[in-house]
């Protein structure tokens, strides 16, 4: 039977999250894709004060032939080590922690009172649970209910600069 994408993904999170943190850099996201006809690894990578080429090289480095010994993707792909750029996706209760304060999207897996997609202000996070500020309510989601989550990179309309 085949591997889903969710499957793959979990897997070599498993795997890489001791080493990547044992090289003293932070797992923040794993994702297994097909585009254009490829399979693609993703894997972001962080660390305090920012992530390098370098990095990114040297991580690739220290996990790509474990990946391939483990035999977790049954055929070629591509890795790619990345850093989680400006729009950084959230998905432990400690990413929310270090985003309060901050924009961000959270879709839901299941709809909740018709809607799925929530923009706001992050206001708290405990217990597994999140308190967004919406244009026009406060909603307080599960962070079981979330099927993706990242920070808005908001751009200032009068200078020109963005702010995360």
């Amino acid at each position: 039977m085949a591997k889903t994408a969710r499957q793959i993904s979990d897997q070599v999170t498993a795997l890489v999250e001791p080493i990547v943190e044992e090289l003293e850099f932070e797992l923040v996201d794993v994702e297994y894709v097909t585009e254009r006809g490829r399979h693609i690894l993703r894997i972001y990578v962080d660390k305090e004060g920012g992530i390098t080429v370098d990095d990114c090289a040297f991580v690739s480095n220290e996990i790509g032939d474990l990946i391939d010994v483990k035999e977790i993707i049954p055929h070629g792909y591509v890795l790619e080590v990345s850093s989680p750029g400006l729009n950084r996706p959230l998905k432990k209760e400690k990413d929310f922690h270090r985003a309060v304060g901050r924009k961000i999207k959270f879709r839901t897996t299941e709809p909740i009172k018709g809607q799925k997609n929530f923009t706001g202000y992050l206001r708290e996070c405990s217990g597994g649970e999140i308190v967004l500020d919406l244009p026009d309510r406060r909603v307080r989601l599960s962070l079981e209910t979330l099927e993706k989550a990242n920070l808005v990179y908001e751009f200032d309309e009068f200078s020109g600069e963005g702010k995360i």
